[in-house]
């Protein structure tokens, strides 16, 4: 029998461990914890003392450290969804999606049909030079048959420092025998600005995401589409199924539009997390109105644009009710790899009003369909921020529905990293929309009451 004595003092020391695990993992310094109450220090010790349990009679082994970064993922994704652990290879490509430009072959991958296939492969990268085409089967990474690999598994695989090699083996439709491609990985740039005019005088510009560099993208797109139409008459800004990414970037589309007023305002809870973001006066002004397209994928970075033309009466906004994240998230670095991502503040539109869990309100509601195909957008719904509670995942669609789905996601796919096509995209009827009420509106302006000479 273990003496009382002896068995607390071995429950002390597992205290005592786990407090310094998370010491070490959240400061990478062994320094004291400051508990701040009692409570806290009771808190932790019932947390040591399941671990304990845990570790001594589970029915399979587990690791002490396994468990502590299952409970602080629980602890982040508990306060909100948005909110989370991330172990180190989650953190590296939260880092890449942020950045304009990545070590790769240039592939975009998916899972279809329980397979890994090649939705598209992205225009000038060593995967496009070397022939691999949309629909490619992939069966192998370097040998490793993918039969068994989670998505995020085989983009790290195939991802990697340039002029490393890679060897992709896939099956094609029409191939009798499996194809292997040797490539060597270059620096694949991210697009996430795309452009062309949809008529004489009239632009249309994607932008898919927030990134480091989508700003400096969008200028030079606008310089591009200035320089075809002279002058430019009108614009439509596609930010549909834009998931957000930088708020800065966010900040400065806007205020690229803007010749001034208030961009956005974040409140949080310290003097630090308090910010009032406004636009600056510039001799290159854009005055030609816009039209801004948003959906229920529309969320965060692109909520901010959204609303911050719309108070500001400098964009009329086209489509369906967006997704209602109004939180701002920051990211802190740990040690050994790991970091977190949690909420800080709220922000709100120039009116000062917040759109959690509301979303932006379109000027004109209009149901996205394509053209000819009888297409609506209520056959796949998006899921909103109000449905959202805690880390819970929302139900599963119909496989039916899932499927017509994919296949809009997969044209979406190889649209977002290959040419756009004016006549294509004039097919989709919120498009075509936006450039008749921009097309509507330059017939208005020039429109006078004078009586005419008889």
């Amino acid at each position: 029998m273990i003496n009382p004595n002896k068995r607390c003092s071995i429950q002390r020391q597992k205290i005592i461990s786990a407090i310094s695990f998370l010491i070490i993992l959240f400061s990478g310094k062994n320094e004291p914890l400051c508990a701040g109450n009692d409570e806290t220090y009771k808190g932790l010790k019932v947390f040591s003392n399941v671990i304990e349990e845990i570790e001594q009679n589970y029915v399979d082994p587990v690791e002490p450290e396994k468990l502590i970064q299952k409970a602080i993922q629980g602890m982040l994704t508990g306060l909100d969804p948005h909110s989370a652990f991330l172990p180190p290879e989650d953190f590296e490509e939260l880092q890449v999606d942020t950045k304009g430009e990545f070590g790769g072959i240039g592939i975009v991958i998916s899972i279809k049909d329980n397979v890994l296939t090649v939705i598209s492969a992205i225009d000038g990268t060593p995967a496009y030079k070397a022939g691999i085409k949309a629909d490619d089967r992939i069966i192998k990474v370097d040998d490793e048959p993918t039969q068994n690999m989670q998505l995020w598994e085989a983009v790290k695989k195939m991802r990697g420092p340039k002029g490393t090699i890679v060897i992709i083996t896939v099956i094609r439709k029409g191939e009798p025998e499996p194809l292997d491609f040797e490539l060597v990985r270059d620096v694949i740039p991210i697009e996430s600005v795309k452009y062309v005019t949809l008529k004489n005088g009239y632009g249309y510009i994607w932008i898919t995401n927030f990134r480091d560099n989508t700003t400096e993208d969008l200028k030079a797109a606008l310089v591009e589409l200035e320089n075809e139409s002279k002058p430019l008459n009108g614009l439509v800004v596609d930010l549909r199924d834009n998931p957000g990414g930088l708020l800065n970037q966010a900040v400065d589309v806007s205020d690229t539009f803007l010749s001034g007023g208030v961009i956005v305002s974040i409140k949080g809870r310290h003097d630090d997390q308090q910010n009032v973001f406004k636009a600056h006066s510039d001799p290159s002004d854009k005055v030609y109105p816009i039209v801004v397209l948003i959906n229920g994928g529309s969320a965060s970075a692109s909520e901010i644009v959204a609303g911050a033309l719309q108070d500001n009466k400098r964009a009329l906004i086209l489509g369906t009710p967006s997704f209602g994240k109004g939180s701002v998230q920051t990211v802190k670095s740990l040690r050994d790899g790991y970091g977190i991502k949690y909420t800080i503040a709220r922000y709100y539109t120039p009116n000062g009003t917040s759109i959690q869990a509301q979303g932006i309100q379109p000027d004109i509601v209009l149901k996205n369909r394509i053209l000819n195909q009888g297409q609506d957008e209520t056959d796949s719904p998006f899921i909103k921020e109000k449905d959202l509670i805690n880390h819970l995942e929302a139900e599963p669609a119909k496989s039916k529905k899932n499927k017509s789905k994919q296949n809009t996601m997969e044209k979406k796919a190889m649209k977002k990293h290959g040419q756009l096509d004016s006549e294509d995209l004039l097919t989709d009827n919120q498009i075509e929309r936006a450039l008749e009420i921009l097309i509507s509106h330059n017939i208005f302006k020039n429109l006078t009451n004078k009586p005419q000479d008889q």
